[in-house]
């Protein structure tokens, strides 16, 4: 990612017939600011992540290699199901995407599911520091349920 700032914001949208929903360009100008290439993920059931394209290829390409590694070494003899899992994830977990005018995004079909809205439903985009997140609302709201009494804690986690 380009800048040093954090992405945050909630903003509430709503997916058209079409699954496209329009991304704030005060989010869009962090999370690609040379009109890098973005990628989506599958991020826990009711949430998708958007990504700076080769901020997480690389982090992704940097994981992949040391499995690929550890396999030639020899040390995942043991763990073949463990890398088959892997794989599949790593099949159905991620997608290239681009924004099309006015900062829209077409949720493509499979992560459509997995975030589980309707079109003409509504979502919420969160900045998430690093990344920006597309949420089912009662999902988001569950997790903010779970993990704000988490916060103080976190933050002087972090900043300590």
């Amino acid at each position: 990612m380009g800048s040093d700032e954090f992405i945050l914001g909630e903003f509430s949208r709503t997916l058209d017939d079409r699954f496209r929903l329009s991304i704030p360009t005060q989010i869009t100008d962090l999370l690609a600011p040379k009109g890098d290439d973005l990628i989506l993920v599958k991020e826990r059931p009711g949430c998708l992540s958007l990504w700076n394209g080769p901020q997480w290829q690389g982090k992704l390409d940097a994981g992949v290699n040391l499995v690929h590694a550890k396999i030639a070494a020899g040390k995942l003899e043991n763990r073949i199901a463990d890398v088959q899992l892997l794989g599949r994830l790593l099949s159905t977990r991620q997608r290239n995407v681009t924004l099309a005018g006015k900062g829209r995004l077409l949720i493509p079909e499979g992560f459509r599911e997995f975030l589980g809205v309707e079109a003409g439903g509504e979502v919420l985009i969160v900045g998430a520091a690093v990344c920006v997140e597309i949420w089912k609302p009662e999902s988001w709201l569950q997790n903010l349920e779970e993990k704000m009494p988490e916060f103080r804690s976190l933050l002087d986690q972090l900043s300590g």
